[in-house]
């Protein structure tokens, strides 16, 4: 990155921080406040709650966490773990914040949302993995390797909820319930960071009934979730089809 380049991000990032202070006492400013008090004493249950979160939370919005994880900590809100700091790089603010706006609107129009879990499902379960890794790797490799098994779990067990839930949605011909759950999910997402980084021991009983409920309702839904492996043989088949 050039001298111009590098200006140019230091000049944004100044602005972010003079707008993050101008909040003064609202409940902006309060919550990034509590965010960096409780990760500046991140302890080892701490670290295992903002793995979790990030795995769980990347099911839903991947690119959400990402943004939201990378500007916490480049406003110095979130003092990142060593394996996270790449987020808040200006690059990676700038591809996870248009990813993050693509995807708002995509996930809020019945049919096209159902698409777009379908192209993002191959790298939600992953790019969790990689998160909750990132977030335990600094102590070794075995950690590393739990925070992955932790990370790309959760992140399944969330993608095949909000598939299957999705799923039996747009059967319905109104677009108000498929906007409200979309709205749901992303209040989720900053719900499960703040929690996670605040009160870790509260948020791991809350993802543990969470998840319980995610499958009961993967289970209970499963007949539109296999719709949707079928629509995705179909997309990602190449065999011609037959005239």
């Amino acid at each position: 990155m050039n001298t111009a380049d590098t200006g140019v991000w230091q000049q944004l990032l100044a602005w972010l921080q003079a707008f993050g202070s101008d909040l003064g006492q609202g409940p902006v400013a309060e919550v990034g406040a509590g965010v960096a008090d409780a990760a500046a004493k991140l302890d080892m249950p701490s670290l295992l709650a903002l793995a979790a979160a990030l795995g769980w939370a990347s099911g839903f919005r991947l690119y959400a966490v990402v943004f939201l994880v990378g500007s916490s900590g480049a406003m110095g809100w979130l003092p990142l773990p060593e394996g996270l700091q790449v987020l808040q790089h200006p690059a990676m603010l700038t591809a996870s914040g248009l990813m993050l706006f693509m995807e708002f609107f995509a996930d809020k129009i019945p049919g096209l949302d159902s698409l777009w879990d379908m192209l993002n499902s191959v790298i939600r379960i992953p790019a969790g993995a990689a998160l909750a890794a990132g977030a335990l790797g600094a102590d070794g490799s075995t950690m590393a390797l739990v925070g992955a098994l932790l990370g790309g779990g959760l992140a399944a067990t969330s993608q095949a909820a909000k598939t299957t839930t999705r799923a039996a949605i747009n059967t319905s011909p109104e677009p108000f319930s498929n906007i409200g759950m979309s709205l749901l999910e992303d209040g989720l997402v900053v719900g499960a960071v703040w929690l996670a980084t605040n009160h870790p021991v509260a948020f791991g009983i809350l993802l543990v009934i969470a998840v319980v409920l995610m499958w009961i309702v993967t289970w209970m839904l499963f007949k539109f979730l296999r719709v949707v492996f079928r629509r995705m043989r179909a997309l990602f088949s190449s065999a011609p089809k037959e005239v």
